[in-house]
């Protein structure tokens, strides 16, 4: 619940201020989030803008209430942008903070079966991207923030424990992930879920990705 209505109703309240704004903002961006889509393995096509694979499960739930506020706010002059934003990494923030803690205390073993697909976004193309369509007037609607060459959580562990030195790193099975969800009050799904997602709509618009796979 507390997750659920603290997408919901931050979204409601800007709503409502954006709408008695006299003189409205050009453009509203809101976060929403890549899980939206079905689990997707690396095997089978990835989701973009245009995909309908999109189910019921916490996540994809908590993603469709956040867009069916965000969309039914009343801001006729006020263009939005819904960034469907994938896994953020960046030095000293974000999900890299407490995944190199575990890479460094020999932790960064695969997740689960470490076969599901790992989709993530460098911070500073996160900000390009926003730049990008702050520019681009003729643009609005749901665009995913994901660089275009999702991963297997094993390949992205194994690069990670690389980047530590580390040679190894414990598994975490699926029974002590859902194990840890519960003492920490959240969901082993968000570790465990296939993300196989793309951006489609960006590429198509000319945006390019300055980090993916090939990066250091």
């Amino acid at each position: 619940r507390q997750i659920m209505e603290s997408r919901t109703r931050s979204t409601r309240v800007l709503g409502e201020a954006v709408a008695a704004c006299a003189v409205p903002p050009a453009v509203w961006f809101n976060s929403s989030t890549a899980t939206i889509y079905n689990h997707t393995r690396l095997d089978q096509p990835a989701n973009d803008e245009y995909s309908t694979n999109i189910g019921s499960d916490f996540s994809m739930t908590v993603a469709k209430e956040w867009e069916r506020v965000f969309n039914e706010a009343n801001t006729p002059q006020t263009r939005k942008i819904a960034l469907r934003i994938s896994i953020v990494l960046g030095k000293g923030g974000g999900a890299m903070v407490p995944l190199l803690r575990l890479a460094k205390l020999w932790l960064g073993g695969t997740q689960g079966s470490g076969k599901q697909a790992f989709s993530w976004v460098h911070i500073e193309d996160v900000a390009r991207s926003i730049d990008f369509l702050l520019q681009r007037s003729d643009l609005s609607g749901v665009f995913n923030i994901a660089q275009p060459q999702p991963v297997s959580n094993d390949e992205f562990m194994r690069a990670l424990r690389q980047a530590v030195g580390r040679s190894w790193g414990l598994p975490m099975p699926k029974m002590l992930l859902r194990f840890g969800a519960v003492l920490i009050r959240t969901e082993a799904e968000l570790i465990l879920k296939s993300r196989n997602v793309v951006s489609r709509r960006l590429k198509e618009a000319g945006f390019r990705f300055k980090y993916d796979n090939r990066s250091e």
